[in-house]
């Protein structure tokens, strides 16, 4: 896997936008985009950003440019566990989840959710 790069929050929205729509010009990535819109430049210039920084790349259609994702959203999400659960937990898992579980107050469903997957992650491990 290539060495990825942190992504700007402003970055981050485009990149989301460019995996829902998998291909798209800067016109319709706006279109997609919340209210208040960003200015035509703006998304432009995070667009070429995003491709120096190998994230996108683009087919020319005469003097407009269509774009598309390099990096998927599974490998960017991996990247970016991998940094939350270093930077902020330690590299402990445990914590992660202990965190989930008292500060963002983790909904019951989901705690049943998780505790089906765990068993099913241990006995896969036997």
């Amino acid at each position: 896997m290539k060495e990825l790069k942190e992504l700007t929050r402003a970055e981050e929205q485009i990149m989301q936008e460019l995996w829902n729509l998998d291909k798209a010009f800067v016109k319709e990535i706006i279109d997609r985009l919340p209210v208040p819109k960003p200015a035509y430049n703006t998304v432009s210039t995070i667009v070429r950003i995003l491709e120096t920084k190998g994230f996108v790349g683009h087919e020319a259609f005469g003097k407009s440019h269509r774009y598309y994702p390099l990096v998927s959203k599974e490998e960017y999400r991996t990247f970016a566990t991998g940094k939350l659960l270093h930077g902020y937990f330690d590299n402990s898992a445990r914590n992660m989840l202990s965190f989930f579980l008292e500060e963002q107050k983790l909904d019951l469903n989901d705690a049943d959710e998780l505790l089906k997957l765990l068993e099913s992650a241990k006995t896969k491990k036997k």
